[in-house]
């Protein structure tokens, strides 16, 4: 009898137990670890090309191969140290871009404002010079690797909660996805990007979630809370650039 009323009075703590990842958490943006390719820009000539992109740098919307982020970019030269760059999407800003660079040439800071959401997001980036630009050449150009960024809290804070059957995430700017463990894509609510996920849970305290937008996998992240359950380690692969970035989230104390 003792045995079956330990066992009855046990059973409920164990099922209303929850779960490491369950509360809100906030990036901390200072333990951001950036990848080692550094990013390659080149502005000379009246061209601009970073990435994949090659457009005139005459301030006009430059049409570009449509995706998610948007389907035309401008490039205005401010000054020679300082270019504008503003992607849209159906004639709506999503991104718009301030690259600076120092002085002595060596520090490049990049201030991005999203307007994708009901909030701008903002968020600024610091990277220092691997390789120096081509002779003649605006100051922006040469090869940069980031080492510092911050964020603005709005986009920065998210919530997790975690179950034996699902995974769900929410932002408070409306974001937000309700995912099962079973393989299937679920769609990102609220997401001006269309993206689905799929999630695993590999542990109690590590779960693994791929990132899709039109069939092709995008991204997948990885989160894991550590013992204490203060932190999560979380480390996200960029499938198109074959790169990883890692950074630590802070639960928030209700």
């Amino acid at each position: 009898m003792k045995i079956l009323l330990a066992i009855l009075f046990l059973s409920p703590v164990r099922l209303l137990a929850q779960s490491p990842f369950d509360g809100s958490w906030i990036i901390v943006s200072n333990t951001t670890q950036f990848p080692k390719k550094p990013v390659v820009c080149v502005l000379a000539k009246g061209m601009f090309r970073r990435a994949d992109t090659e457009i005139k740098a005459d301030a006009t919307d430059q049409i570009v191969p449509k995706s998610a982020y948007g389907d035309t970019i401008s490039v205005r030269i401010v000054d020679d140290h300082t270019v504008e760059i503003v992607s849209k999407k159906s004639g709506k800003t999503m991104f718009t871009e301030v690259d600076t660079v120092s002085t002595d040439g060596e520090t490049l800071t990049q201030l991005v404002r999203d307007t994708t959401e009901a909030q701008a997001v903002t968020s600024e980036t610091f990277s220092k010079r691997i390789d120096k630009s081509p002779t003649g050449s605006h100051a922006i150009s040469g090869s940069w690797q980031a080492y510092k960024t911050s964020r603005s809290q709005n986009g920065s804070t998210i919530t997790y909660r975690c179950t034996k059957h699902g995974f769900s995430a929410a932002t408070p700017l409306g974001e937000k996805f309700d995912a099962r463990f079973d393989g299937k894509d679920y769609p990102v609510d609220d997401d001006p990007f269309h993206t689905v996920v799929s999630v695993r849970l590999l542990s109690p305290n590590t779960v693994e979630q791929t990132n899709k937008r039109d069939g092709e996998i995008i991204g997948v992240l990885r989160l894991t809370v550590a013992p204490d359950g203060k932190t999560i380690q979380a480390a996200y692969e960029n499938k198109p650039t074959n790169t990883t970035t890692t950074y630590e989230m802070r639960k928030q104390v209700q």
